[in-house]
């Protein structure tokens, strides 16, 4: 051996290396300058002969074989620069390869990418962890990084080395457990894992927590993907978005369709890999979208996960759009389109907690990482889920970068939070002795409280318009105040207490609803406490909890008017709206994620008039701001009627921000009809019925008012005038009018006798 070689060679960091737990490969490995010379060393198990050559591939000079598959060459003088030379490396059944040193290239994480990790606030991580294509000194690879502080050693492992954990250990960052390392000739398409030694000699094959694309399941490793190449085509709708603050966004209509991707329709029903690809999907959904005249959807599940059953909350790979559907491109596809039709794309995300797949983040590296350390703090008992350590800055950083991630490469427009109430409360679903109270001996979660407002903060400073939607169950105050004022930041929160009043209201038989009529009126007390959104969601309509139809009291027929009633109510409840697919043409059967939605029923002409009326409650909404300027003010909403507990009928009036256009609403939930019914007016003006669920267009009996209505001065209920209708059974009516001011009427009267 040569001498000079034997000297430099660290013999420790050898045996490290044979041993399979080096962790600072490029300490030994690589090139390196020695006195006037260089030491190149390379570790090649299985070969033959191994050769420095030129990046041309000349001027080969052979590497002495030290012991063990590691090899190396001293030159008296520098012949090479930097990363400007290649390995050429012969096996034993006679093939040669050759290819740049891994080892040769600098890293690509800056003392300040670090630094911003170790105080969870480095949002752009997601550019330097995970695996990007990239070209570094002419040379084509993919730069891998990784998070493992408490692994003995990581390496990238493939088809591209065997799977063998021993050719590529990654190089550790001195300061936060941050492996790296750039394999060159590793391009797109490549199929890759983290092989991570544990510091009990335990072997783990993880998933890249920010790896961008993954295999279809039950396979679940990661493929080497560039997402910066799709070129995107919805400036326009962008600037506009970007544009827009808290108070626009709250004053927009807002017209959700909640979507399980696989089960809206499938591709084939007998095949369990067979799905519609996300480009496929852009157009028949948005198409569909289009046509019932929704603004938004909101797509549960996107965030990769290996359980079908699941619907997307049980996610194992957190930077990754399902590949059930398709590539990333594909998915940027989906939202592009979406944007260019007018409908925005909500997210389903689930911060809350993540499942114990061996591939997953639990236990990333052999010891608890991402999940809090103590099992009181670390796991949900009922669920069977590892809980984030939202105080470890780290783990922080991963999910508010996370937020940003989807809003800044798949122009997401909002994030629907799953389970916030989980995240709040530190005894969510546990018993006594399940869990570990607060610094204060209570029950809030301090430290999700802090990722929740620091989350919404990173969004209005870098979100470019979206925002944050709460999925949150309880009482908690100040869900959707802005984090400056001590509120959670939430833009909007879904109003589960009304949607859990309302469907055991619409569920009894109109007899036993006089004595339930709180129910109805209740959420009208709190309906400002937050910025709401009224929803009908895929949980309400699942595991033994029927269809929506199939909720309704009566035969056929009634239940259809229930229904149409029901939504027709929503509407003109202040707060934006949400339904779940299927809901819009009375889907019959429970949801499953197993099949598609019963398309078949829109033969039935109940069913076909159904998704008739909502597609008109959707232009309605859009056409008159009525329905949702002034939601989250009391100006836009005052009740005409409300306490006739047994008549079931409540009358309603919403207001937008003009004069002109404001709407009456008068329901009735019994099916007993009234003629020539007398209800309180807010003006003495002329009304003009521009909705009636009983018209046979939507299935009903036909009994509208068609002719224009005056009020007279005549007061009734809180009203100083009133109008006289007609009111089908099981109905609702929406009346358009111009608010004029009594006084002002008879003032001009006055000034032209005069």
């Amino acid at each position: 051996m040569n001498k000079r070689l034997e000297n430099w060679v660290n013999w420790v960091l050898y045996d490290e290396l044979i041993d399979g737990i080096i962790n600072a490969p490029k300490h030994l490995l690589g090139i390196h300058d020695y006195g006037d010379g260089q030491v190149i060393t390379v570790y090649r198990p299985h070969a033959v002969k191994v050769c420095v050559t030129s990046t041309t591939g000349k001027n080969p000079v052979e590497m002495e074989c030290i012991g063990d598959g590691f090899y190396g060459v001293y030159f008296p003088k520098k012949k090479y620069k930097g990363t400007k030379y290649r390995i050429e490396t012969t096996y034993e059944d006679g093939t040669t390869v050759s290819v740049a040193d891994c080892y040769a290239f600098d890293t690509l994480l800056s003392d300040f990418d670090t630094y911003l990790f170790a105080e969870g606030k480095n949002y752009d991580i997601y550019e330097k962890l995970g695996a990007h294509p990239m070209t570094i000194d002419g040379v084509k690879g993919t730069y891998f990084a990784v998070w493992a502080p408490n692994a003995r050693r990581v390496s990238v492992v493939g088809d591209f080395n065997m799977w063998d954990g021993s050719l590529n250990p990654m190089q550790v960052n001195q300061h936060m457990g941050i492996y790296e390392i750039f394999l060159p000739d590793v391009l797109p398409g490549a199929v890759y894992k983290y092989q991570i030694r544990t510091r009990k000699g335990e072997i783990l094959y993880k998933a890249d927590p920010y790896g961008n694309y993954t295999q279809v399941r039950p396979d679940n490793a990661n493929i080497v993907f560039d997402i910066n190449k799709y070129k995107w085509k919805d400036e326009a709708w962008m600037s506009t978005r970007n544009e827009l603050g808290r108070v626009d966004n709250i004053k927009k209509p807002m017209s959700i369709y909640e979507v399980h991707l696989a089960s809206w329709k499938k591709k084939d029903e007998n095949s369990e890999f067979d799905f519609y690809s996300y480009r496929d999907y852009a157009k028949m959904l948005g198409d569909y979208i289009k046509k019932m005249g929704y603004t938004h959807i909101e797509v549960m599940g996107i965030a990769e996960y290996p359980f079908d059953g699941s619907w997307g909350y049980q996610v194992t790979n957190y930077y990754a759009p399902t590949s059930r559907y398709g590539t990333p491109e594909d998915f940027m596809y989906f939202v592009d389109y979406m944007h260019s039709i007018g409908v925005g794309v909500i997210l389903d995300w689930v911060p809350a907690h993540f499942p114990r797949d061996a591939h997953g983040l639990g236990r990333f590296d052999g010891m608890p990482l991402y999940e809090h350390a103590d099992s009181r703090r670390g796991e949900h008992p009922d669920w069977g889920t590892y809980i984030f350590d939202y105080g470890r800055p780290e783990v922080a950083n991963f999910l508010i970068a996370n937020a940003l991630f989807w809003v800044d490469k798949f122009h997401i427009d909002a994030l629907r939070v799953d389970a916030v109430a989980s995240m709040l409360y530190l005894d969510y679903g546990k018993q006594h002795g399940q869990w570990l109270p607060n610094k204060d001996g209570g029950n809030e979660n301090y430290d999700a409280i802090k990722l929740l407002q620091n989350t919404s903060i990173a969004l209005e400073e870098r979100g470019k318009g979206a925002y944050l939607i709460a999925e949150e169950s309880t009482a908690w105050a100040g869900v959707t105040a802005p984090a400056s004022l001590q509120g959670l930041g939430f833009l909007f929160k879904w109003n589960m207490g009304w949607m859990n009043d309302f469907l055991e209201y619409m569920k009894l038989d109109p007899y036993f609803r006089s004595f339930n009529h709180n129910k109805l009126t209740f959420s009208l007390s709190y309906t400002y406490s937050e910025n709401y959104i009224l929803v009908i969601s895929h949980d309400e309509v699942v595991h033994l909890k029927c269809s929506m139809i199939n909720k309704m009291p009566g035969l056929e027929f009634d239940k259809f008017a229930n229904l149409r009633t029901a939504y027709g109510f929503m509407y003109g409840h202040p707060g934006k709206k949400l339904l779940f697919m299927g809901q819009e043409f009375a889907q019959l059967r429970e949801w499953s994620e197993a099949r598609s939605l019963d398309w078949y029923l829109l033969d039935n002409p109940l069913h076909s008039s159904m998704q008739k009326y909502v597609a008109e409650l959707n232009k309605l909404y859009k056409t008159y701001d009525a329905f949702y300027y002034n939601d989250n003010d009391v100006m836009g909403f005052e009740w005409i009627k409300c306490d006739s507990a047994d008549e079931g009928i409540v009358a309603f009036i919403r207001r937008g921000k003009t004069a002109t256009n404001q709407l009456m609403f008068v329901c009735n939930f019994i099916p007993v009809g009234r003629t020539n019914y007398k209800i309180g007016a807010p003006c003495l003006t002329e009304y003009k019925e521009i909705l009636n669920s009983d018209a046979t267009k939507f299935g009903g009996r036909g009994r509208v008012n068609s002719k224009k209505i005056n009020a007279k001065d005549e007061p009734c209920d809180r009203m100083n005038y009133s109008v006289e209708i007609t009111v089908p059974p099981l109905s609702v009516m929406v009346f358009k009018y111009d608010y004029v001011d009594a006084k002002q009427i008879a003032k001009k009267a006055n000034s032209s006798k005069k």
